[in-house]
């Protein structure tokens, strides 16, 4: 079930892309899914993929860098938000299938949409499932 970027990011019905995969496979670009998580609070701030330039990039630059599979370009997250991830460490599970990227943000948030006042959400992951088809808002001041 597809909606538009606003639904989706900011609505209240569960539609989930279980395609994501497919997608991505079905792509030019061989990438690994990143796991970035804050390395104060522990908080999971997104999800995404990463090929060797970004991970070169990343290395490099020491600030978290993806590939957008949506856009199939080297994504540097805060280029356009201002929501910069400064890295910490990159981690590698135990079947080198996926990284964790270790990061402090650098402003107030990490995701690249903002909460009703305007300031930016600090992670990815504010809603939870209230059901098979409805999403409730996380009270960002409860973190």
């Amino acid at each position: 079930m597809a909606g538009t970027q606003n639904e989706l990011e900011e609505g209240s019905l569960l539609l989930l892309d279980f395609k994501k995969i497919s997608k991505i496979a079905g792509g030019d670009q061989d990438v690994i899914p990143v796991v970035v998580q804050d390395v104060s609070s522990s908080e999971v701030l997104l999800i995404a993929y990463a090929n060797l330039e970004a991970v070169e990039y990343s290395l490099t630059h020491k600030v978290a860098a993806f590939w957008s599979t949506s856009r199939n370009e080297l994504w540097v997250k805060g280029a356009t938000s201002g929501e910069y991830l400064d890295l910490e460490e990159i981690r590698v599970n135990c079947e080198q299938n996926s990284l964790l990227y270790l990061v402090t943000p650098r402003n107030q948030g990490a995701c690249h949409t903002n909460q009703s006042d305007g300031t930016p959400r600090t992670s990815c992951y504010y809603r939870k499932m209230d059901s098979l088809s409805e999403l409730v808002f996380v009270d960002d001041a409860l973190k």
